[in-house]
């Protein structure tokens, strides 16, 4: 089973973690890092405020790594190829890009409220 650590304070992000734990092909359980032990998973709070954390096969994916993980294990073929074509070296900025604007302006997105807003918003390294 996979576990999804991400921002249970945010409307859009608790909205995402719902679909995907209903629509994986991998079974997925989705946990608010402030209701969870995080050193359990070698995560700090920092770690956690700053990007969304998929724990998979033992191994931490954090940020754009996290998304692209979350795609290889959908359901949907393209889906699937477009989560392994995103974590190649040719477009791995692509995906850093697209997850630092997602993190950023999630409050405007669906579900978002101001709550959500990152005031210190960082690209993912």
């Amino acid at each position: 089973m996979a576990i999804l650590i991400f921002d249970g304070d945010c409307g859009f992000c608790t909205t995402a973690a719902r679909y995907v734990e209903r629509k994986s092909k991998t079974k997925v359980r989705a946990l608010a890092w402030q209701l969870t032990e995080l050193h359990g998973f070698r995560l700090t709070e920092q770690q956690a405020r700053e990007r969304v954390w998929l724990v998979l096969d033992g191994r931490r994916y954090g940020g754009h790594e996290c998304f692209c993980m979350l795609l290889r294990i959908q359901r949907k073929p393209l889906l699937t190829f477009i989560g392994w074509l995103f974590m190649t070296p040719a477009l791995a900025w692509a995906s850093r890009i697209g997850y630092s604007l997602v993190a950023r302006f999630r409050h405007r997105l669906p579900g978002g409220t101001p709550a959500c807003q990152m005031p210190n918003a960082k690209p993912n390294k």
